[in-house]
């Protein structure tokens, strides 16, 4: 058994990491109740956005377009939107298994990461990192998703990209967040939502449909892709609250743990100390 000296200083340093991971946790909620209510109110805007440009291009009948099938060449681009910092679970693990754990292939992939952790986990693999955007992660705003999509839209103008995937972490409340992997280019249609538009009449388009669809696909993308990290920023504090309210659990658990081997090791010393005093007196008489 450890001595009380022992006992006592693992006890003390417990403490003191419970203190730090208590901090974290109230300094991850105050920020959860802010990113939280940003992903709330952007919400409605990307579903709406993501069902109207899904179901016009269902009724838009067969369109040839770059944008509405692969290119014939070039490599599938990866947006993946991680953390700058640890200490949040299986949060940035649940992205990267998004990736490794699919049949996406490293040697056939550009990655574009949004977070260092993500960047740092696939530099050191075989995967090529075409740009890093970790910075945008602090604080993501619309024109730091333009940027973004601008670079991978640009390289699947030129056929250097031939499909565009995203991976984050989608927001579903405080404690659920799930992770993602969006295919955003070229545009998929549900066979249903064909078969659904079949009814109603084609989509006209004003200008002509190529013209139309260079101008509505980017800014379709982008405002995924703004969506995402609004929610990805939110999951990621969501995350981090539940993973320092568990550790500060667990750390006190272990405080009253040491307390109780404390006590039982306090006791024995007192025990035996009289024990002696006993032997001594007995031996003196």
């Amino acid at each position: 058994m450890a001595s009380m000296r022992d006992i006592k200083r693992r006890r003390s340093s417990i403490a003191s990491t419970q203190q730090i991971t208590n901090a974290m946790k109230l300094v991850s909620t105050v920020k959860l109740q802010k990113t939280k209510a940003r992903a709330e109110r952007s919400k409605p805007y990307f579903d709406k956005m993501y069902a109207t440009v899904t179901s016009m291009l269902a009724k838009s009948g067969t369109i040839e377009h770059p944008y509405l099938k692969p290119q014939a060449s070039g490599k599938k681009a990866v947006i993946v939107v991680t953390s700058n910092r640890g200490l949040a679970g299986g949060y940035n693990a649940s992205v990267i298994k998004l990736i490794t754990g699919s049949d996406l292939k490293p040697d056939d992939l550009l990655l574009y990461t949004v977070g260092n952790k993500g960047k740092e986990y696939f530099q050191h693999r075989e995967y090529t990192i075409a740009k890093d955007y970790s910075e945008v992660i602090e604080n993501p705003m619309f024109s730091d998703a333009k940027e973004i999509c601008e670079e991978v839209l640009g390289g699947y103008a030129a056929g250097e990209i031939s499909e565009i995937y995203l991976a984050y972490t989608y927001f579903k409340n405080t404690v659920v967040h799930e992770p993602k992997l969006l295919k955003l280019l070229p545009v998929e249609i549900e066979e249903a939502d064909i078969e659904a538009a079949k009814a109603d009449s084609l989509m006209n388009y004003e200008p002509e449909e190529t013209e139309a669809l260079e101008i509505i696909i980017p800014k379709y993308v982008t405002s995924i892709l703004y969506g995402a990290l609004v929610e990805a920023i939110a999951s990621e504090n969501g995350a981090r609250m539940q993973a320092m309210d568990s550790a500060t659990s667990n750390a006190q658990d272990m405080i009253d743990h040491l307390t109780l081997q404390y006590n039982r090791a306090r006791q024995g010393s007192i025990t035996q100390e009289l024990t002696e005093i006993i032997a001594g007196a007995n031996a003196i008489q």
